[in-house]
């Protein structure tokens, strides 16, 4: 059974269009913001951005997202060009609007969250995080059976005028929901497993790297542990859990890179990986890695204290803000003449960290993990962090290594 549109992955990748909208919860730029990353997403997936298509709207179209006048120009368009394969929303898309859409455009239809999974498909590599995949795509499936059988035939509703369509959704419904079931049994036999691997790694202190995706958190990883954890410039190149014993002066402890988090990230992705989230739960210290150098960290920040908030439900956690990416940041000088209020974009990487570092004091860092930056500033920073809790648990100094430097 297909579970849902897929982008092809080969040599020539498919060519697509974006569509969004901008409403009054979501100006201009915010709408234009959600499009550059829903451009980075489709560019992982392995499609082509051709164009992009916004409309002003109040609320979206019940019937096609967007009105029937846009609707026409993105059709003649796709018409023009004769060369796109597929639409992608920047919205969770009904199943009666995909279908309304389809007919429409007469291309292929994908919503964000369709994007996301096609996107975690490809990265799964073990079984733990294939499964998380898997109920993660049966549970996008299962509320948009409806009228998805277009092949078969199409009877109104009523006592004897029940067709065999009804009777295939209802049969691939009960499928459905069973396969999550056995899923779902699989992934906490899996999450036993997993608390099994935590609970024997001891008394070392944990140390989980969170942030949104692709802020450099598996670079960092590798840069601390002195591993090979994969890392590229796409967005979700982590899915899998990885953990990795450092040391950092005479005190070891666990690291584990986790997978990042995104805006409009629906709750059944958040809760098909709970088994990589518990890493999360079960961590001593948070490092919160960010993206210095993009132009709304401050949202991303919201983002991910947001969901670290429904992770860990509420528990408040020891948590060291590590801004990456100094090598990166840009600013804008302004005009000497220039007496309009200052913009984001004026602000320079000094007067971020002496702003940040005013509000945090010694918990945050500014580092580039990419040219090794301040690494020896975050490092004595984790170092202290990992240290006080290790003697508030052990305070005969139990598993500290013996440091020959000390008097």
């Amino acid at each position: 059974m297909k579970l849902h549109a897929t982008v092809t992955s080969g040599a020539t990748p498919e060519r697509a269009i974006l569509v969004g909208l901008i409403t009054p919860t979501q100006d201009e730029e915010r709408s234009a913001e959600y499009l550059d990353e829903l451009a980075f997403l489709a560019d992982t997936a392995g499609a082509q951005e051709v164009a992009r298509f916004t409309q002003r709207l109040d609320y979206p179209n019940p019937r096609t997202f967007v009105g029937k006048g846009k609707l026409e120009e993105i059709r003649k368009f796709i018409d023009d060009d004769g060369d796109i394969a597929m639409a992608i929303f920047d919205d969770d898309l009904s199943t009666k609007q995909v279908l309304n859409i389809e007919r429409e455009l007469g291309v292929k239809i994908l919503d964000r969250t369709n994007l996301i999974l096609d996107i975690f498909a490809k990265r799964a590599q073990t079984a733990s995080a294939k499964t998380q995949v898997e109920l993660a795509q049966y549970q996008y499936l299962l509320p948009r059976l409806t009228r998805m059988w277009t092949h078969l035939e199409r009877q109104r509703g009523g006592i004897g005028m029940r067709g065999p369509g009804e009777t295939q959704i209802e049969t691939d419904r009960r499928i459905i929901l069973n396969k999550i079931s056995l899923l779902k049994e699989e992934l906490r036999a899996i999450d036993r497993q997993k608390a099994v691997q935590r609970k024997n790694r001891g008394k070392l202190t944990r140390v989980a790297l969170v942030g949104y995706t692709n802020v450099g958190k598996s670079t960092l990883m590798n840069l601390l542990s002195k591993s090979d954890v994969f890392a590229e410039n796409k967005l979700f190149a982590t899915l899998d859990t990885t953990v990795r014993k450092v040391v950092i002066d005479n005190l070891p402890f666990l690291l584990t890179d986790t997978v990042g988090f995104i805006r409009k990230l629906p709750t059944h992705l958040v809760d098909s990986f709970k088994s990589t989230l518990d890493e999360v739960r079960e961590a001593d210290i948070l490092v919160h890695v960010v993206d210095i150098s993009h132009p709304n960290f401050e949202e991303q920040i919201e983002v991910v204290d947001r969901t670290l908030r429904e992770v860990c439900n509420g528990a408040d956690k020891p948590m060291l803000l590590v801004f990456n990416k100094i090598d990166a940041f840009s600013c804008t000088p302004r005009d000497a003449d220039d007496l309009t209020p200052a913009q984001r974009c004026h602000t320079t990487l000094g007067e971020l960290e002496s702003s940040w570092m005013a509000k945090l004091n010694s918990n945050c860092v500014f580092v580039s993990a990419r040219k090794g930056t301040n690494i020896d500033r975050l490092k004595k920073r984790l170092y202290d962090m990992a240290r006080e809790i290790h003697l508030t648990r052990f305070p005969y100094n139990d598993l500290l290594y013996q440091d020959y430097t000390e008097e």
